[in-house]
Order: C-alpha cells, then structure tokens, then sequence
C-alpha cells in the first residue's frame, strides 16, 4: 500500500531568522530535521514506511511578517523545496510558501510555483496579521488557487496575543504556550478560520476551490451538525447549507494523530473520498504511520483511498 503524506514539514534559515527563531522548547530537538531535505528525511520516510511527503514551510512563516520580508524569503523556501524535489522526485512533492502579506505578489507566486515549479497547491500557515483568508484583501489568491486548480491546505497558527491572554494563561508557561498551541487553541483557531471561508461565502464565488485541513478537520467534523443547525439558517447570504460546503470543498488529514475514534468519525461524517494522509514530520515521529493504517478497522478500498488515491487524484500526482 502506498502512503502519500501530505502535512510533512521543513524550515529555512530565512525565514526561521525573520521569526526570531521562534519555536516551542518542546520541539527544538526538531530542528534539524525541519532544516534537512535529503537523506536523513528519505531514511525517516523509509522507517516509517512513508512512499511520498508532499512537504510544506512549517509554522511559523510569512504570515506573520511584513510584505517586504515576506515576498523575497517566500520565493527563497520555494526554491529551495523545488531543488530538493529535483533530486528526490519519486519521494518529494511541495505545497508552496506565499507571502500572504502581500495577497498579489501570492498570488504570483503561487503561480509560479505551479507551473514552473510544479508544486502541488499551497500552505498557510493561518491568519496574516488579524485578518483571515476569507477578507477580500485575499481574493487574488483564492483566485489563483482555483484558476490553476490546485488546493490550498491551512495549517495552524497560535491564536492572537490577547486569546492567549484571555483563555489560556495563568498555568506554567509551558503549559499555557502548549494549551494554546498544539494542545487545543491552534485546531479551535483554525477550525473557525474554515468556518469563516464558509460564511463568507468564499465557495459559492469559487465553487471548485479545495481546503485542506489537518488534525482531523480542526474540531469541525466532531461539530458539524451543530454547526449547520445553528448557522445555516441564519446564513441568508449562502446559496446552500453550510455542512454541504463543508463537506464539498474540505478534506481532512490525520496529521500524526494515530487513534481510532476520530479516524472512524471523520470518515462517517466526510466519507473516505474526503480523507487524506498525513505524518506531521518531524513532529510526530510517525513510527506507527503505516501500521496504524493498515490495522485501522476499515475496509480496504478505503484505506487505499486515504493512503494515496485521493491524494493522487486532488494533487494530480504521477
């Protein structure tokens, strides 16, 4: 069975140094491996029993600085990800880093790096600055995205300073930094920012547009019905209800969390059609990533759907 994961990560100096360096103590033991693009991840993928990693600029990126910083190291990590595919292009695959700071100048990277790089769609990394994906300033690239066909995956981001403040301080530091991070704030956060994509009323002007999520849809799935009791009514400005948009212009990924329950409700709300793989390399070591799916209790089409055809199929791999 083959495995195409799709949430697998890597960092540039650049961009690592325009953020301060800044990563959770928690992880800087993933250091190196967010830096290396050849073969000690080629024998992590081998270990793991991972064919494919469609790799992507881990968090934090461009969006959190300014268009003038963004724009330059946003083409940088690109090239730098397109040369690595060069020598592995049986392993590796790419989502492109944009400079969402500046929503034109993503736009055409964006189209550079599809169709002279040949990357497979794009990852943001959540909000630039206070604003989502779903304020119109972004519709160059939300236009871009569906013109060339390809998704846009979105990634956690922390939530902003005075979130933090408010919901999850008042523990250790480490433990209110996790709580609002990885730990719970970063899926809530990300989760609303679908849901805004929704409301806005993003795929009703962009019906074919594709959204990835990880982490199991972000808390979506789990709420769902909720969600579509309390706000389809409401949402007069949509042509259709929102669990529909949901459920046709989202996917969701594992990313690295290996337990039965959620994989059997995500699979029961959205259908197998719906679900992609991921490790969250190098975050999660994934040591089970390939054993998980292949004791997982479902059928075997499905798994072969949720280990590689649909990501062949939405990505248009070889």
């Amino acid at each position: 069975m083959k495995i195409i994961a799709l949430e697998e990560h890597f960092w540039t100096a650049g961009i690592r140094q325009a953020n301060r360096d800044e990563m959770p103590a928690v992880f800087a033991d993933r250091i190196p491996k967010l830096e290396d693009l050849g073969e000690q991840r080629i024998r992590d993928m081998d270990r793991t029993g991972v064919d494919v990693q469609v790799i992507s600029h881990t968090t934090p990126a461009t969006q959190t600085l300014s268009a003038s910083e963004a724009i330059p190291l946003a083409k940088e990590a690109n090239d730098q990800l397109a040369a690595a595919i060069s020598k592995h292009p049986d392993r590796f695959a790419g989502f492109a880093t944009l400079p969402t700071p500046d929503p034109d100048a993503a736009a055409q990277e964006l189209d550079r790096a599809v169709r002279a790089l040949h990357f497979k769609g794009a990852m943001v990394n959540g909000r630039t600055g206070a604003k989502f994906l779903d304020d119109p300033v972004y519709t160059p690239i939300l236009e871009a995205a569906t013109s060339l066909d390809v998704p846009l995956y979105l990634h956690p981001t922390r939530p902003p300073e005075a979130v933090q403040n408010a919901y999850y301080a008042g523990f250790d530091p480490a433990v209110s930094s996790m709580l609002a991070n990885a730990g719970w704030g970063w899926h809530m956060e990300t989760g609303i920012h679908a849901l805004r994509l929704i409301l806005a009323g993003v795929f009703d002007r962009y019906p074919s547009l594709q959204v990835i999520l990880g982490h199991w849809g972000e808390m979506v799935p789990f709420y769902l019905a909720r969600v579509d009791w309390a706000l389809s009514p409401l949402a007069k400005n949509l042509h259709r209800r929102v669990a529909d948009y949901f459920l046709e212009n989202f996917y969701a990924t594992p990313s690295g969390l290996f337990t039965v329950p959620p994989l059997l409700l995500t699979l029961q709300v959205m259908g197998a059609d719906r679900i992609m793989y991921s490790v969250d390399y190098p975050y999660v070591p994934g040591d089970d990533a390939r054993s998980y799916l292949e004791k997982a209790p479902i059928s075997p089409a499905d798994k072969a759907k949720i280990a590689h055809r649909n990501a062949q199929r939405l990505l248009k791999l070889e």
